[in-house]
């Protein structure tokens, strides 16, 4: 089950939104500060344990107890001092082991935290170039949607003009509507050549959400001592943002009869036929492992 859960369920339909990444990047940092609240705890609990253990040590060694008893008595009091001094030294040896413990979480909290800065220097490099390239297309699509209606307007003028001007002025407006046409045509590749490039941006930026997101299950499985599946389930149900990933960007052919109406940057839906005058140019070709401590256990004898 743990398999696809966070891939699988912190996705926006907004392709330039973060809100399921920042989710999932909340809870490490939470995780990392829980690790070392957790950590100092041990070694608090450490000095504890070692300083009673030193002090039932010095009291067994160096208290006199029952020195001028004779016979059964005396032994018996030998043997309660005995085992002061057998205490004395569990509780020294479990402030070692805790000791122990508290520097393997923060062996693992460092491991952690480099994963983490690794994962988020590309994840920050993807949602840069995923912003940079949208705001082109869309820069694109704005302009190939005015030389649209540059184009149309010289047309018409044309058409108004053709009884009214005298040819040298007519041939001026042939000229206008001429240059309107190249100038569609610019755009309009120019418009599909963006729209293919944001494409192949998103499905990098997705195979990097989706890295990320194992990174996060792997960590989560190597806590032995959770309840993963019901850690897991839990957080994902409080804090899921969406099971559907952004749809593509799609070209829209401004005298396509039924232009999608979906605002930039959410699900445009299947792809459009192109019923425009103009040739379309053909489309443009198209883990980190977190870091484990071996053999980790909280689990002491």
């Amino acid at each position: 089950m743990t398999g696809s859960l966070f891939k699988g369920n912190f996705w926006s339909t907004d392709i330039l939104s973060t809100v399921g990444y920042d989710s999932i990047i909340q809870h490490l940092n939470n995780g990392r500060k829980n690790c070392k609240e957790f950590e100092e705890f041990l070694k608090e609990r450490a000095a504890i344990e070692e300083k009673y253990g030193k002090d039932l040590l010095n009291l067994s060694r160096k208290k006199p107890c029952g020195q001028s008893e004779i016979n059964t008595l005396k032994r018996a009091l030998e043997v309660f001092k005995q085992q002061v001094d057998s205490v004395a030294q569990c509780h020294i040896q479990l402030a070692h082991t805790l000791r122990e413990e508290a520097r393997k979480m923060e062996e693992f909290r460092e491991k952690q935290k480099l994963q983490r800065k690794k994962t988020e220097v590309i994840m920050d490099a993807a949602h840069k170039q995923r912003n940079l390239q949208f705001k082109k297309t869309m820069d694109a699509k704005k302009n190939y949607e005015q030389k649209c209606r540059d184009k149309d307007e010289a047309e018409q003028a044309v058409h108004r003009s053709a009884n009214s001007v005298n040819p040298r002025q007519q041939e001026k407006l042939f000229v206008k509507l001429a240059t309107s046409k190249t100038a569609l045509e610019d755009s309009d590749k120019a418009y599909m050549l963006h729209v293919n490039m944001l494409d192949k941006v998103r499905e990098d930026w997705q195979s990097e959400h989706i890295k990320a997101c194992e990174m996060y299950e792997q960590v989560r499985k190597s806590l032995e001592m959770c309840s993963i599946e019901e850690d897991i389930k839990y957080f994902v149900d409080q804090r899921k943002t969406g099971q559907v990933p952004p749809a593509p960007i799609m070209y829209e052919n401004f005298y396509c009869p039924q232009k999608n109406a979906a605002p930039p940057g959410k699900a445009t839906g299947p792809n459009l036929v192109r019923r425009g005058p103009l040739p379309v140019p053909k489309s443009l070709p198209d883990d980190p492992d977190y870091s484990l401590v071996d053999n980790y256990s909280l689990l002491y004898q």
